[in-house]
């Protein structure tokens, strides 16, 4: 069976998915602290695929852009020292925690490497370990500019996407 109404509001959903993203990345409330260096927002894309019941569309972009998405639960603890920049005396005080309900969370003992810190860091007058120290602790507010991009586009396309298909349907019949 053709479907390639179907596949073509497939092909949009995608791209105004793609698109959605790309706009909350760069315009997000972290100062685009989320696309300092642009990979992530690159990184997006899609691959439509034929399935056996039809057509389907897969989302790529870069391996930590999930984390970006849904955040990372910190490990916590106590605080050891007080930032030259905070006032306030925060010394033996517990980590804020920003990852919420993530599915994902940095373990005792195994912080992230530095080597992802430094740009953003030094470009903003700070230690990139200290970043990666706040980072571990805290973890990542998620931005959800995937998950709701999606929403979105599901809301957006999915009527359009059943047209399309009893438009396919129709076609099929026709010809039969």
């Amino acid at each position: 069976m053709e479907i390639t109404n179907t596949e073509k509001v497939l092909e949009e959903f995608a791209n105004y998915v793609i698109q959605q993203s790309r706009t909350r990345l760069t315009k997000g409330t972290g100062q685009g602290t989320q696309n300092y260096t642009k990979q992530l927002y690159n990184s997006l894309q899609y691959k439509p695929r034929k399935t056996n019941n039809g057509a389907a569309v897969d989302f790529l972009m870069a391996y930590y852009g999930e984390f970006q998405d849904k955040g990372v639960r910190g490990a916590g603890g106590v605080r050891k020292t007080t930032s030259k920049f905070n006032s306030r005396n925060n010394k033996g005080k517990m980590w804020k925690q920003k990852g919420g309900n993530s599915p994902f969370s940095f373990k005792k003992g195994n912080k992230p490497s530095v080597k992802h810190f430094i740009g953003w860091a030094k470009s903003k007058g700070l230690s990139p370990y200290a970043v990666r120290d706040a980072v571990y602790h805290q973890g990542i507010k998620p931005t959800q500019f995937f998950t709701k991009s999606f929403e979105m586009g599901v809301d957006k396309y999915l009527k359009p996407l059943e047209n399309g298909f009893v438009l396919d349907i129709k076609n099929e019949i026709k010809d039969l």
